[in-house]
């Protein structure tokens, strides 16, 4: 956990921006450090996390020591898990033509079931201007946060862009 004095030198160098922005973000293949930093210089204000289970063997990605690291660099994480998807549903996806056919499902059930979770995530997009989904994938279209994302840019009278990170 950063100390004031740390946090204030981190808001001095950090970028801000005005507009308002949908990101995407996985950490496969990134530290913690870089992935935390990512969202920094991307001035990301809250962290959806759209993992079914927040637990994770690589270091740092478990819901608890996320949280912990975001909240020491100033940014809010929030843990949806309504718009997970079950692990045993991702087992044995070896071609982007299974994952498509496991997000074509996931859209028709879980993203339909869960439409109140999705409306909450552009509230908060509407209130707090800049936030970024994560899972575990580095490639958003392998992973269910870029069938998560896709819904949010369809929504009406929308006022944000998006970013694949």
């Amino acid at each position: 956990m950063l100390n004031e004095e740390e946090l204030a030198v981190i808001d001095k160098q950090k970028r801000t921006f005005a507009e308002p922005q949908l990101f995407t973000i996985g950490y496969e293949g990134r530290s913690l450090e870089k992935y935390i930093n990512i969202l920094l210089v991307n001035d990301v204000h809250i962290l959806c996390d759209v993992r079914k289970n927040a637990y994770s063997q690589k270091y740092g990605f478990s819901k608890s020591q996320l949280e912990k690291a975001c909240t020491g660099v100033g940014i809010k994480y929030i843990h949806i898990p309504q718009l997970g998807i079950e692990s045993e549903q991702r087992q044995d996806l070896k071609s982007q033509k299974d994952y498509e056919i496991l997000f074509e499902s996931y859209e028709k059930s879980t993203l339909k079931e869960n439409w109140d979770y999705l409306l909450y995530v552009r509230e908060l997009i509407d209130t707090e201007k800049r936030v970024a989904l994560t899972c575990f994938e580095e490639s958003h279209k392998q992973c269910h946060r870029g069938r998560v994302a896709k819904y949010l840019m369809q929504l009406p009278d929308i006022t944000y862009t998006l970013k694949h990170l």
